[in-house]
């Protein structure tokens, strides 16, 4: 009866072991050879605006002239300091967004993200379509704004056509 004890005990430790949490996706205290993002985001279901470092570009929403890409990467100072930042607010671990409640806001916008960490990546979305914002969302949209303004600091960016028109 003891030996059956102990062997219940040690499958039900194995399989706690194996829970959905102790299986996160840890981001080393130093930035890995193949960290990599992209964060789109815009109004409604179009993602039109895209930093991408997985094949170095930038996209940008013309709104009614459309998008204009063009290639930009990041020094690897800026990287660093991005990583840091991801890491700070915890960005592999789960994240709780607004929820469909009694107000919502048109337009709304929608960043998706996807984070590779030591051959691990994350995929993850947000809109702020419901007017709670909760933390993690905030802690993503300062990232986003963050990140924005370092491409708008750069030439390429900064060569790319101005938008023109609006939305609703």
């Amino acid at each position: 009866m003891i030996r059956i004890l102990v062997i219940l005990s040690v499958a039900f430790a194995f399989l706690a072991g194996c829970s959905k949490e102790t299986q996160k996706i840890q981001m080393p205290e130093d930035m890995p050879e193949d960290f990599r993002f992209s964060v789109s985001f815009g109004y409604g279901e179009d993602h039109k605006n895209e930093i991408n470092t997985y094949n170095d570009t930038v996209t940008k929403d013309l709104v009614t002239k459309g998008t204009a890409t063009t290639a930009l990467s990041f020094s690897s100072d800026e990287l660093q300091l991005i990583y840091g930042k991801m890491k700070d607010i915890a960005i592999l671990d789960e994240k709780q967004f607004p929820r469909k409640g009694n107000c919502s806001q048109t337009p709304s916008s929608t960043d998706s993200w996807k984070i590779t960490v030591n051959g691990e990546t994350k995929t993850l979305s947000w809109t702020n379509e419901y007017c709670d914002m909760t933390k993690d969302a905030k802690d993503l949209l300062e990232l986003r704004s963050y990140i924005q303004k370092i491409v708008e600091g750069k030439d390429a960016y900064k060569a790319l056509p101005a938008a023109e028109g609006g939305y609703d």
